[in-house]
């Protein structure tokens, strides 16, 4: 479809989804992925006072964010399924239920038990919620600049959520207590299951006789599970120990189990034309890297600025928001750009700003000024993000049918937790084999190379029509 075709004022016929009501299920899906993606960073502040008030050692207030990102990375793709399988409308809103409900709880507990209970509850409610917005999206935006300027607004907040739950972390837990960063999502939760339900469509009667296939559903969350688990191990206990390698080997073990029942199961869990995408693929490679940068760099930022720089939690957290800006500015920018320049451009462009602004923080020493040493690197970071980010979205949903875009997306979702979690895990062993300064700088040296790997996969696989060329076929 054309911007030309998009502006032409035409009554709504009948069943098509009309211009107010597309806007409303953008703020839903927006809303939702800035709340699930602030549940992983608002808590990390708060964990000195929550270790304090249950007086609890390191290694039990850790699972307050490894629970979530665990059961959240574990879980994406078996949401996605359910997504297209129960129907869009219904994913959403259980999702959301269940995270609002699990953070009252996190917000009332009493232990250091209960809460990372909750924090898994909200979890497993993030793996419903994120695959079902972005099927909304999908649904809801014809493939084109249309559904990319939505995956963009998508994107940018996504983007900024992180960082923006840092600083709203620090504020909570210096103000009304630690608590309140969950109980914030009960009334934005609450909110959104009544918008939802009265604007989202009913879903469609799924056809519920088609055999699930549950042996691989459970092979993938099992080898997912501990995947992600052992990256967070290797962090604290080492690459080649052997409680490492024994996890590790787990979960490839159980993900070759899951090729081999999807290569004979009647329905697959993943639809094998989503394998034969060379699209899909390349942005699912593309997003590992990418994510595994992101999170990589925004640990090692964190680190750098309270343990070196000296910085308090709050001022870290104020200082983010060259990055968040920029993510926000540029990933807007991205859907716009995505029909002009192609996706593999947008990609490219991006990931090459990420490691340039990774290899200027390579020369940061412990009293850098922030304006002239840290903020270039910063916003050339976040305008990378802010470009690829939305662009590996947009790029996962190419060419996949409406029933397939649960899936899809909770493939997509899946591919940037992995690719998070693996990032902090390399950047740790970077900074635990060199001392002091050196350990950030080689840690900053392999989000860049990270980066760079990425640029290398979009600019080799995706073979996106050039933009002039899909505007003329979507007007034909």
């Amino acid at each position: 479809m054309t911007e030309t075709h998009q502006r032409t004022e035409h009554p709504a016929p009948p069943g098509t989804t009309t211009r107010r009501r597309k806007a409303v299920v953008l703020l839903l899906a927006c809303t939702a992925m800035g709340m699930a993606n602030l549940d992983t960073a608002i808590v990390n502040i708060a964990l000195p006072s929550i270790q304090s008030e249950f007086t609890v050692g390191r290694d039990t207030v850790q699972w307050v964010v490894v629970a979530y990102s665990l059961i959240l990375g574990g879980f994406l793709l078996v949401g996605g399924r359910t997504t297209d399988r129960l129907g869009r409308r219904r994913t959403f809103v259980t999702g959301i239920t269940l995270m609002a409900s699990a953070s009252l709880v996190a917000g009332m507990s009493g232990s250091a038990g209960v809460l990372i209970a909750a924090r898994s509850g909200q979890g497993l409610g993030a793996a419903l919620v994120i695959p079902a917005a972005l099927s909304l999206l999908a649904a809801t935006f014809e493939e084109g600049p249309e559904r990319d300027r939505a995956i963009g607004a998508f994107g940018a907040v996504g983007g900024i959520a992180g960082s923006f739950g840092v600083v709203v972390g620090g504020l909570l837990t210096a103000g009304p207590g630690w608590r309140w960063a969950f109980f914030i999502n009960v009334p934005t939760g609450t909110a959104l299951v009544v918008l939802a339900a009265v604007v989202l469509s009913q879903d469609r009667d799924r056809d519920l006789d088609t055999p699930l296939d549950l042996g691989g559903a459970t092979a993938v969350t099992g080898g997912l599970l501990l995947a992600v688990y052992g990256l967070h191990h290797a962090t604290g206990h080492g690459w080649l120990t052997g409680s490492t390698a024994a996890l590790m080997g787990g979960a490839a073990a159980l993900l070759v189990v899951f090729a081999l029942l999807e290569a004979r199961a009647d329905v697959p869990l993943i639809p094998r034309p989503t394998w034969r995408n060379r699209t899909v693929v390349t942005a699912n490679l593309a997003a590992f890297l990418a994510f595994a940068a992101l999170f990589g760099f925004i640990f090692l930022g964190t680190l750098l600025m309270q343990q070196v720089m000296g910085y308090s939690p709050i001022r870290t957290g104020i200082a983010w928001l060259a990055t968040t800006a920029t993510v926000f500015v540029a990933a807007m920018a991205g859907g716009r750009l995505a029909g002009r320049v192609g996706l593999r451009r947008m990609l490219v462009t991006g990931l090459v700003l990420v490691a340039v602004g990774a290899l200027l923080l390579t020369r940061v020493a412990a009293d850098t000024d922030y304006a002239t040493g840290l903020v270039p690197a910063f916003v050339l970071i976040g305008v990378g993000f802010g470009l690829c980010g939305p662009a590996v979205q947009m790029a996962a949903l190419t060419g996949v049918p409406a029933e397939q875009t649960g899936v899809a997306a909770g493939l997509i979702e899946t591919t940037r937790e992995i690719g998070g979690a693996a990032g902090v895990a390399f950047v740790t062993t970077a900074l635990v084999t060199s001392a002091g300064l050196a350990g950030f700088h080689a840690g900053f040296t392999l989000v860049a190379g990270l980066a760079v790997a990425g640029g290398l996969v979009a600019s080799v696989g995706i073979r996106a029509p050039r933009p002039a060329a899909r505007e003329l076929l979507a007007a034909a």
